[in-house]
């Protein structure tokens, strides 16, 4: 069988390429560290101690441990999907909804992320674009449902 998607030269997918029902399973994974953590509290001025300090997590929360920004998390499960699906056809994100958080990250877990399409029509003000809806789901290296996310994008059509 012959693969009849047109893809930009970067690998993403362009509008025709979503269909509404599509399931991308992302191969890509990340394995989820504190450094990781850190970083991103530090760089986004969170100084939340539930994600930065072991020993309140230990004394204090009833994880016993710090927690992955769920923020990052977030960013995980739509960094993951852009290689199978929107590299170099994204035009801009246009927003995220239903952003749910079901269990906690923490450091060693191993996130690895699906997407369906649940969403695509025609852009109404740019001929050349279309615009789809992402549900993005992230999963633990237990198979346990992490968070989800609808995302809507603003995508390039194929060249003529």
């Amino acid at each position: 069988m012959t693969d009849t998607t047109q893809r930009h030269p970067r690998g993403g997918l362009y509008f025709e390429e979503f269909r509404v029902g599509r399931v991308f399973r992302h191969g890509v994974t990340r394995t989820v560290t504190q450094a990781d953590n850190l970083l991103y509290c530090a760089l986004t001025l969170n100084p939340q101690p539930l994600h930065i300090d072991a020993h309140f997590c230990a004394t204090e929360m009833p994880w016993g441990k710090p927690v992955v920004n769920s923020l990052y998390t977030l960013g995980l499960m739509v960094g993951i999907s852009v290689y199978d699906t929107t590299m170099g056809t994204t035009v801009s994100n246009l927003g995220m909804s239903e952003i749910r958080f079901h269990t906690p990250v923490f450091d060693g877990d191993t996130v690895r992320v699906e997407t369906e399409i649940v969403g695509a029509r025609e852009s109404k003000s740019n001929p050349d674009r279309g615009i789809v809806d992402f549900m993005h789901r992230a999963f633990n290296q237990d198979d346990k449902l992490i968070g989800e996310c609808r995302r809507q994008g603003m995508i390039l059509k194929a060249p003529e």
